[in-house]
């Protein structure tokens, strides 16, 4: 059984990450100071400790200014440039405006009526290669995307994948507020003008790697994930500040346990550009993974006052069973799905072939009402709800470590396992180790 949780260490972690360090963009000295006091955390727990850097393109934005033509106003509105995205060089680009309901539009069989204006895109993610492909084509002048999941009035941050980006090129793309283009939609909006002074340089993120050997014969390797990087101007204190401070906390008490398999504690970098850490140490090890990796648990966004548990689970069936058990032992209750989804960093261990899980905790029905927020600040975390959930996995995780073979098939079931392919494959690149920084 693992020993309790400290809320007192929990609050520390988060208040350097989110608090002293603040905003961690990937590729930012932020980032790397987060990093390093992820890896010194962990030295102190006496893990093993290895930082492992790659190549991204950083977000490196001075100025953003977004213009609507209203009535034969100009009037300004705020807009996040995505990342893997290109700014203007500082020149102001000026196009018509045309409005895209992308849910339904993107059927359409000829979107040249795009070229050349500024779109209004609705919907913020454009999971097709091909989708994705045509709008590039229409060559529009540039792109204002709309989160149609929150309809607030703050425009969120977000990136492009840069798998995308990379084979099929980018011009500029801002999120911006859905309740402004709302307005423009209402009051009629013509034209629109765009300044963007930075955007994309070349840089490097990390992967911080803690290990707790195991004594057993022929031990396997379980993995406890979260990442340290935040999206542009957001604090990231649940997203993912939570998810460091709860790896943190399983290294420190799991450390003192003994232990028949290794286990692998991975701070990672870039993980709001798709996961690009994850599938950078993917990539690199990949034939150790798929040979001795057995299961990861993986932390991020779920430390959320009030909400509910959602555990996002590709594996065989009798993991979903032996984790609902488990859990459900100490009165922890969660949603489980089991569809595909890329956005966490377990997906590029899973298309590796270890079965895995992402655990969040939604507070409204398309995520948590702060996402990608510059509001994503310490107040929005409940230090009880991390605490009696990283308490849960990390009794877990030492239970898992003390078997000789688990309870569940280390391997990710056939049916899915074409899925993950087609997934990786078109949002990722597959495994041709892609360098985002050339």
């Amino acid at each position: 059984m693992a020993a309790g949780i400290s809320h007192q260490h929990l609050q520390r972690h988060l208040t350097v990450l989110a608090g002293d360090i603040g905003v961690r963009l990937a590729g930012s000295d932020a980032e790397r100071q987060a990093a390093d006091y992820v890896a010194a955390q962990f030295t102190a727990c006496g893990a093993t400790v290895e930082i492992e850097s790659f190549p991204i393109y950083e977000r490196a934005v001075s100025r953003e200014h977004v213009e609507l033509q209203i009535n034969g106003e100009w009037i300004a509105f705020p807009g996040s440039l995505f990342a893997n995205t290109p700014g203007t060089g500082g020149q102001t680009v000026e196009a018509p405006l045309v409005f895209f309901e992308a849910p339904a539009e993107s059927r359409r069989s000829d979107l040249s009526h795009l070229s050349g204006k500024a779109v209004v895109h609705l919907g913020c993610h454009i999971e097709s290669r091909d989708a994705y492909r045509r709008l590039m084509e229409a060559k529009p002048a540039f792109i204002l995307m709309v989160d149609i999941r929150y309809p607030g009035t703050v425009p969120l941050a977000d990136s492009m994948f840069p798998a995308y980006t990379r084979a099929l090129g980018a011009v500029p793309i801002l999120n911006v507020a859905y309740m402004d283009a709302w307005q423009w939609k209402v009051e009629g909006a013509t034209s629109a003008r765009l300044t963007v002074e930075g955007g994309m340089k070349k840089s490097s993120s990390q992967n911080v790697v803690a290990d707790l050997p195991g004594s057993g014969e022929m031990p396997g390797v379980l993995y406890v994930g979260g990442h340290h990087d935040t999206q542009a101007a957001s604090p990231g204190a649940d997203d993912n500040a939570t998810g460091v401070a709860g790896i943190l906390e399983c290294a420190r008490v799991l450390a003192e346990l003994p232990r028949k398999h290794t286990i692998r504690l991975i701070s990672f970098g870039c993980e709001e550009q798709l996961s690009v850490g994850s599938a950078a140490y993917a990539r690199a090890h990949r034939e150790q993974i798929a040979r001795e990796g057995r299961f990861m648990f993986n932390l991020d966004s779920y430390g959320s006052h009030l909400g509910w548990n959602d555990l996002v689970l590709n594996g065989p069936d009798a993991l979903q069973g032996h984790l609902r058990t488990f859990f459900e032992a100490r009165d922890i209750y969660f949603n489980i799905h089991s569809e595909v989804m890329p956005y966490a960093d377990h997906f590029p261990l899973v298309a590796a072939g270890v079965p895995a899980v992402t655990l969040v905790r939604w507070n409204c029905a398309t995520g948590r009402f702060f996402h990608h927020r510059p509001d994503d600040d310490l107040s929005r975390v409940s230090i009880p709800v991390v605490a009696g959930m990283v308490e849960a996995v990390s009794a877990y995780m030492a239970e898992l470590a003390e078997m000789d073979s688990l309870p569940f098939p280390a391997a990710i079931p056939d049916a899915l396992q074409l899925r993950v392919a087609e997934c990786w494959e078109d949002l990722f690149g597959g495994w041709s180790n892609p360098n985002p920084s050339t």
